[in-house]
């Protein structure tokens, strides 16, 4: 088996990897995914023991237990180019011996559910609301550079999306990926159901416009418009689609949930969401537990 070079798995002198900064020993097979800092401790804090903790960078780990589970909750910062790190790297953890340098013979399966704020596309999705994302969108372009991007897209809907917002050529390809069956199955009968564009960024990717204006000035109005099977895209956010595409390939289990904090099509924001987000959290935390 191919020994990875140094140059490819940077391990540092204590044996942890490069940019998350921890050890294989430091996760658990449980991963709670979220862009903030902040959020890791709000998580953290409902834990019965807190085993290992790391700060580097945007990059914060706890892990300990939770009802007896053990899970690792981590912070990601925002954007799809951080994702490609934080799989990588906790995939990485799990399944290459860091001694060797090879892939382990038998791999082992995380669980990462992204705990995330985002903004509603549709006028009938309130502030308030939680979204677990059946599936994820993805504008940034990232598995575009991985083989076999299109064995785990949804390309009809793919093709019915260019199609129907006449996608401009210079803007990366979207590719559209599920969320893991079990954990839709093991969330069922908790929050709403939708699908999600994940931008690489905040402003104009996600039509806003302060002085720059938009190569496509309609494209939210098309992308609130566009329908298939019956199903209309729901929200806003910057990080599901390279988690699901990753883990697809890794194959990992994946599901992105959200706290609506604003709708775009209402303009309403909440100030105030750390109810809903305590919500989300704690209802997460059980459900992983059951």
């Amino acid at each position: 088996m191919t020994q990875i070079q140094p140059s490819e798995l940077i391990i540092n002198s204590r044996g942890a990897i490069y940019h998350l900064n921890i050890r294989p020993e430091d996760i658990a097979d449980t991963i709670i995914l979220v862009g903030d800092q902040d959020r890791v401790k709000t998580i953290s804090a409902y834990f019965d023991t807190i085993d290992t903790t790391s700060n580097h960078r945007e990059f914060v780990t706890h892990t300990g237990t939770y009802k007896g589970k053990r899970i690792t909750v981590l912070s990601t910062g925002i954007g799809t180019d951080n994702i490609d790190i934080v799989v990588n790297e906790l995939d990485a953890l799990a399944n290459i011996d860091f001694k060797t340098r090879r892939i382990n013979a038998e791999l082992r399966s995380l669980t990462f559910v992204r705990l995330g704020t985002s903004g509603a596309i549709q006028a009938n999705i309130p502030v308030g609301s939680i979204v677990k994302s059946e599936m994820a969108i993805g504008f940034d372009g990232l598995l575009n550079f991985y083989a076999n991007r299109d064995s785990i897209s949804h390309l009809s809907m793919e093709a019915a999306f260019i199609e129907h917002t006449h996608w401009n050529k210079n803007i990366a390809r979207p590719y559209f990926v599920t969320a893991s069956e079990h954990l839709l199955k093991k969330f069922a009968g908790h929050f709403m159901s939708g699908i999600t564009i994940s931008a690489p960024g905040f402003y104009g990717p996600q039509g806003r416009v302060l002085r720059i204006p938009l190569v496509d000035g309609k494209m939210n109005e098309k992308i609130e418009s566009f329908s298939f099977e019956g199903k209309k895209i729901t929200n806003f956010e910057m990080e599901g689609s390279a988690i699901y595409g990753l883990s697809k390939h890794l194959q990992h289990e994946a599901l992105t949930i959200c706290a609506i904090i604003a709708n775009r099509a209402t303009k309403k924001f909440s100030n105030d969401y750390h109810e809903i987000i305590e919500k989300m959290v704690k209802t997460s935390l059980d459900v992983l537990t059951s």
